[in-house]
């Protein structure tokens, strides 16, 4: 599976940066003046987000390194397109633009026949959902580009779902031979697009803490440890746990 794999392109993704929100708006703005460096530093400090993002598609029988290949067209797009006057987080923004690059190339390459004028349609409904991402900094309703086409919104409901790549329930997920998780199992779930970019969001959120912060967190959310057993494990007292903790979810409220 592609969880182990390090290089990517010629990437050494163990080692890629992570930017703060001040570094990104800094970069993005001399990089929307001109300056290349900054805009290079910019892609290089997104990765991590390409990486998180096509690690979804991996189920897909796809070129992992053919992936972050899509995936890094979609940043680019969103660092040339990002309007830094408008209150939104550069990754609210980008992450929308890199799911649309990597779904477009994955419907590009299907070998589903798809008649001619639903083709159209749905390539229209996808130009209009880039350009009303730009505008508004958020990702469009149906309803809102079913508006701007001037079309029936179950006619363009139709032609979207028309180029959607098919995908079996016992596709593999993650996991290999009995230990695999199939799409069939994770059904139930009924996670939203919103969810998902929420969990992008918090996993950022957890890379900035510091090493220990992370690991008393991990331990108590992920692994149900008390205080007093994590204190014990880490040779610390429950009181500088406790303190530790509650500093640590302060500042992924912050992030976040």
């Amino acid at each position: 599976m592609y969880y182990n794999k390090v290089e990517i392109c010629g990437v050494n993704t163990a080692k890629l940066p992570l930017l703060s929100d001040t570094e990104k708006r800094s970069l993005l703005l001399r990089a929307q003046a001109g300056d290349n460096t900054a805009r290079d530093e910019l892609i290089y400090g997104n990765l991590r987000l390409v990486l998180s993002i096509i690690q979804r598609f991996s189920g897909r029988r796809e070129s992992l390194d053919d992936l972050f290949q899509v995936g890094c067209i979609g940043l680019i797009k969103a660092i040339d397109n990002f309007n830094t006057e408008l209150d939104v987080k550069f990754s609210t923004y980008a992450v929308p633009m890199i799911i649309g690059e990597v779904k477009r190339y994955l419907r590009d390459n299907t070998s589903l026949r798809i008649s001619r004028s639903l083709r159209d349609l749905a390539y229209r409904a996808l130009q209009a959902r880039d350009a009303l991402t730009r505008d508004t900094g958020r990702e469009p309703s149906v309803a809102e580009i079913s508006e701007s086409l001037g079309e029936e919104k179950k006619e363009v409901e139709r032609a979207l779902e028309a180029i959607v790549e098919p995908v079996s329930l016992y596709d593999s997920v993650y996991g290999e031979g009995e230990d695999s998780v199939y799409v069939i199992d994770q059904i139930e779930g009924g996670e939203t697009d919103e969810d998902w970019v929420e969990s992008i969001a918090l996993k950022d959120a957890l890379a900035r803490l510091n090493e220990r912060e992370r690991h008393i967190l991990l331990m108590r959310f992920y692994r149900g440890k008390t205080q007093m057993e994590i204190a014990e494990e880490i040779g610390i007292s429950q009181a500088q746990v406790s303190r530790l903790e509650k500093g640590a979810l302060g500042k992924i409220r912050k992030m976040l």
